[in-house]
């Protein structure tokens, strides 16, 4: 292809909170241009105008009548659905699915998310791992720093972390900065209780991307608690900075770590979560041994992979 290629990416509107679909269309919007395509970014629910080649439209259900909209003002134009958390997990919906039929390729944020997508449906599905650049910042301090970044949602068990670091011995230097909007309001009376009980915890409220980044690489570990991820992809941000991290044993990072992957801990299980945080902080052969094993897949994360994959599906669409 030796001329740009004119893209819209359509993305559910979320107020100010910074979403992770917001912070991904802002991601791709650099991508693109990158690339030397020309790129802006949409709401559901914005006019829709012709001389656009591709969409790129994030969240298969929540974007109902947005492929029409494009298709009568661009008749020509190629589609592609980016297939988040919500869309395939627990399991791909009436209306995902009725998006997923309509575009032309489907892109899968983590490798295993190819196992939700309809076996029909496969062959227009690609991998496209979100890349994150490392951000160099210095770790020496009285604590074993764990940080905690996401936004305050039941699907995100956003406290299993601060209840687990209540079980973990005196003498222990660990301590918890999580960051995040609150998007269920229950959560505000839960978060003052914590920090009010727990001595370990540290709830610093919703940051910029670049701060929340700068946290992760400030820290010694990671943890993410979440019962379900499209594709977590904080975890990249870690992997980028250094950081080893702690997860649920869930599609949406596996997909991204591997299976055999040894930070892992079941959904919801405080006291599993606790023991590999201890030992995160004492036993420095398996410290090492997480570090090790995010360095073996640092470069799925590099931005140049990231950008390569994209350009190949938009070659792919625009020579069909």
């Amino acid at each position: 292809m030796d001329q740009g290629v004119r893209i819209v990416i359509v993305t559910p509107k979320a107020g100010q909170i910074a979403t992770g679909n917001r912070c991904s269309a802002e991601q791709w919007v650099r991508v693109f241009r990158n690339l030397g395509h020309e790129v802006e970014v949409r709401g559901v629910g914005d006019r829709m105008r012709e001389g656009y080649d591709v969409l790129v439209a994030l969240n298969a259900r929540r974007i109902p009548g947005v492929i029409e909209e494009f298709k009568d003002e661009n008749p020509d134009g190629r589609v592609v659905v980016v297939l988040t958390g919500t869309d395939i997990y627990p399991e791909v919906g009436d209306q995902a699915l009725v998006t997923m039929r309509s575009a032309d390729r489907l892109a899968a944020l983590q490798s295993k998310a190819l196992e939700q997508v309809p076996d029909e449906m496969r062959e227009k599905t690609r991998v496209i791992v979100q890349s994150a650049s490392p951000i160099e910042m210095s770790r020496k301090g009285d604590f074993f720093e764990v940080a905690v970044v996401g936004h305050f949602r039941k699907v995100k068990d956003p406290l299993r972390t601060a209840k687990a670091v209540r079980l973990l011995p005196s003498a222990s230097k660990v301590r918890v900065r999580q960051v995040g909007g609150i998007l269920e309001e229950r959560y505000e009376v839960l978060i003052r209780e914590e920090v009010a009980e727990n001595g370990r915890y540290e709830c610093l409220g919703e940051l910029k991307p670049k701060e929340a980044c700068e946290l992760i690489a400030g820290s010694d570990l990671l943890v993410l608690s979440s019962h379900s991820e499209g594709a977590g992809r904080v975890i990249g941000e870690a992997i980028a900075c250094g950081t080893p991290v702690l997860s649920t044993r869930i599609d949406g990072v596996m997909g991204l770590l591997g299976e055999d992957y040894p930070g892992y801990f079941p959904v919801g299980d405080t006291e599993a979560l606790a023991g590999l945080i201890g030992r995160a902080e004492s036993d420095d052969d398996f410290y090492q041994e997480l570090k090790t094993a995010c360095a073996e897949v640092a470069s799925l994360f590099f931005p140049e992979t990231e950008q390569k994959a994209w350009q190949k599906m938009l070659d792919e669409l625009t020579e069909e």
